[in-house]
């Protein structure tokens, strides 16, 4: 069996992010930051760690801030410069130049529909795809890991993470077969099953690896739950075709599209966060000894 170099990630970003209004009414979900960084930066970090060499952003309207981002600062990095400063801090958000590209979601029809926009720039070739609201935290990144495993079986590689029985109706469901450490066969696929009939408690936290057949079967998909072209029902007339596994990610994962775990995870890596962990932790004290 060939194993095809991953080279490629595609980052859905064109969601309304109305969960999060009316902070994200101009301002993308995928620019709020945790502590210091937008959660976009935090995924793309995540890519280059996993060896991507192009990455392709399907953005909507009012996402310009993201291209922003990655592009130079000239105004910024000039008056920077010339304040003695150093621009190591922005060093991440230069991307190189060819390792870009942008393409538009038109219409929001679902994650599936989103990842089909991006088909004629992935091409031929396996691709990777990040959900940066789902913020995933390791050493080494979620992506380097699964791609480690994905050298090691090929086909289609999701990362799978427990949840409780009660929360399986929120995400895509694995139906699991045999083990093999950290690498799970996975038999089938259900989006978001209705309570007490979900085949296992492994859902899908936002990290995939599919071979580019996924994209001819998007290009004739209909509609699934939530009347959006879901991924997951693309991903299971894959299985049985070519190989397909969950990997197992060891790290901890924040899930950014809520509230709560947005505030969590901003909690969490500040508490780590060399600059401002003892003033953060010493605040929180003061704070709950208040009662």
């Amino acid at each position: 069996m060939t194993i095809k170099t991953l080279r490629k990630a595609v980052f859905p970003v064109a969601g309304l992010g109305t969960r999060f209004l009316p902070a994200t009414k101009a301002t993308p979900k995928e620019m709020l930051p945790v502590v210091d960084r937008p959660l976009i930066q935090y995924a793309v970090d995540e890519a280059i760690e996993a060896g991507i060499e192009q990455l392709i952003f399907v953005t909507g309207r009012n996402k310009s801030s993201i291209e922003d981002h990655f592009d130079i600062a000239f105004e910024l990095e000039t008056t920077m410069k010339e304040r003695g400063k150093s621009l190591e801090v922005l060093s991440q958000t230069r991307l190189k130049p060819g390792a870009v590209a942008y393409v538009r979601q038109q219409e929001p029809l679902g994650l599936g529909h989103a990842v089909w926009c991006a088909r004629d720039i992935v091409g031929d070739e396996p691709f990777a795809i990040f959900l940066a609201d789902e913020l995933m935290i390791g050493k080494p990144g979620c992506m380097k890991a699964m791609v480690e495993a994905y050298e090691k079986v090929g086909g289609n590689v999701v990362c799978g993470l427990e949840v409780p029985d009660s929360e399986t109706d929120k995400y895509g469901i694995i139906d699991p077969g045999a083990r093999d450490g950290a690498l799970v066969e996975v038999k089938g696929l259900v989006e978001k099953p209705k309570a007490g009939t979900a085949p296992s408690n492994i859902m899908i936290p936002g990290r995939y690896i599919l071979q580019p057949e996924v994209m001819r079967i998007l290009e004739t998909q209909g509609k699934g739950a939530g009347g959006e072209i879901q991924l997951t029902d693309a991903m299971a007339q894959m299985i049985g075709k070519q190989p397909f596994h969950a990997f197992t990610f060891a790290g901890k994962r924040y899930d950014c599209g809520d509230k709560a775990g947005y505030i969590h995870a901003n909690m969490a890596l500040a508490l780590e966060h060399p600059e401002i962990a003892d003033k953060l932790r010493a605040a929180g004290e003061a704070l709950f000894a208040k009662g």
